[in-house]
C-alpha cells in the first residue's frame, strides 16, 4: 500500500524544530545568566582565599585587581559570556590552569559513570515496572513499590555512606572475604594503575558502588514511571484483543506493549538524566571520583568561580541537550505529537 505524504507534515515538523532549538537556547542562557548572578551576590571570592592572612589591604585590593574581579558586575559578565561564546571558559583561579583543560580531564570520568548508570537504570527499572504492572495490585506489587520508593527518596550521599560502611569497612571488620570488600575512594588502587585486564578489574572494583547507587536510584524513579504507563497500556482495546487472539503474555508484552510506550521511554531518559548528573556531583565527591562533579564541589569551595561556571556550562548543556533530544524525537516516534 503506498503512503500518502500529510500536506504540511514536513513545514509543521520544522517548525517545531525551530521553537524547541530556540528554547532551548534561550533556557540555556537563562540557566548561565541566572548562575552568574548569584555567584556575584554569594558571599567572599577566591581573593579572600589565595591572599596570605597577614597580607595588608593594599595586597589584597593587588590580587583582586589581577584576577579581574574588582571590575563591575556587568563588564565580567560581558568579558565572560563572550569567551564562552568563542569557546574560552577562562583561568581557574586557584589552579591558574585553563578551565576547559580542567574541564577536558574531568568529563570523561563523569561521562562513563553516567553512561553505565543509565544503561543499567533502563535494563533494571524497566523490566521492574514490566512486572508491577502485570502483577499491579498484588503482593510482589506492594513489596517492589516499597522498595523503589524508597531507594528514590534516600538522599544520594546518604546512600553512598551507607554502602561505604557496609561493603568497606563493614566487611573488612565482619571478615568477609577480599572479594567482597570492595572500594571505597578513587577510580584505581594506590599501589597504582595495572595494565591489561588486571586493569580492567581494578577499575570495575572500584566503579561498583557508585554505578551502584546512582542506578538505584535511577532504576527505582524509572520503574514508577515504567509502571504507571504500562499499567495503562495493558488496558487498551489493542492488548485485549491480542490476548483474546491467544498471544502469550511475553509477545503482548514485547510486540504490542513495549512498542507502544517507545514514546513514553523516551521521555524517561529525558527525566533520567538530570538526575544522574544531579546524583554524580554527590557520588564523586564521596567515592574521590575525578570527575566533574568532585571538580564543581571543590571549586565551590575555593569561591573559583570561573571554573564553577565552566562546570555549569557542562551540565547545562547535557541536560538541555537530552531534553531537546526527546522533544524532536517525539513527534517521529509518535505523529500525533506533530501539532
Amino acid at each position: 500500500m503506498h503512503l500518502q505524504r500529510v500536506p504540511g507534515s514536513d513545514h509543521s515538523l520544522a517548525n517545531l524544530v525551530a521553537r524547541r532549538l530556540a528554547g532551548a537556547v534561550v533556557l540555556f542562557w537563562l540557566v548561565l545568566t541566572l548562575t552568574f548572578a548569584l555567584l556575584q551576590l554569594a558571599p567572599g571570592d577566591a581573593a579572600s582565599l589565595l591572599i596570605a592572612p597577614d597580607a595588608s589591604a593594599e595586597d589584597a585590593a593587588r590580587l583582586r585587581t589581577s584576577l579581574g574581579l574588582d571590575r563591575p558586575a556587568p563588564v565580567q559578565y560581558a568579558r565572560w559570556i563572550g569567551g564562552v561564546l568563542r569557546g574560552d571558559l577562562g583561568v581557574s583561579l586557584a589552579q591558574q590552569r585553563p578551565v576547559t583543560t580542567l574541564l577536558r580531564e574531568a568529563v570523561p570520568v563523569s561521562f562513563w559513570l553516567g553512561t553505565a548508570s543509565l544503561l543499567l537504570t533502563f535494563a533494571i527499572g524497566v523490566p521492574i515496572g514490566l512486572a508491577q504492572a502485570a502483577r499491579r495490585g498484588r503482593p510482589i506489587d506492594h513489596l517492589l513499590t516499597v522498595l523503589t520508593t524508597t531507594a528514590y527518596a534516600a538522599p544520594t550521599f546518604w546512600l553512598a555512606l551507607a554502602l561505604v560502611a557496609l561493603f568497606t569497612y563493614g566487611a573488612s571488620t565482619w571478615g568477609f572475604p577480599a572479594a567482597l570488600r570492595l572500594p571505597a575512594f578513587g577510580i584505581h588502587s594506590p599501589a597504582g594503575n595495572p595494565g591489561g585486564w588486571l586493569g580492567v578489574v581494578d577499575l570495575v572494583r572500584h566503579a561498583i558502588l557508585p554505578v551502584g547507587i546512582l542506578s538505584a536510584v535511577g532504576a527505582a524513579g524509572i520503574a514508577r514511571y515504567a509502571r504507571s504507563n504500562v499499567a495503562d497500556t495493558l488496558g487498551q482495546d489493542f492488548v485485549r484483543t491480542a490476548r483474546a487472539k491467544g498471544l502469550t503474555p511475553a509477545a503482548v508484552h514485547f510486540r504490542h506493549v513495549l512498542r507502544n510506550i517507545l514514546p513514553a521511554l523516551v521521555v524517561l531518559f529525558a527525566l533520567a538524566l538530570p538526575g544522574t548528573v544531579a546524583g554524580s556531583v554527590f557520588v564523586e565527591s564521596v567515592f574521590a571520583w575525578p570527575g566533574t562533579g568532585r571538580l564543581l564541589l571543590s571549586a565551590i569551595a575555593a569561591r573559583d568561580f570561573p571554573v564553577v561556571l565552566g562546570a555549569t556550562v557542562v551540565y547545562a548543556g547535557v541536560v538541555i541537550l537530552a531534553n531537546l533530544a526527546a522533544d524532536l524525537a517525539l513527534p517521529l516516534l509518535d505523529p500525533r505529537r506533530r501539532g
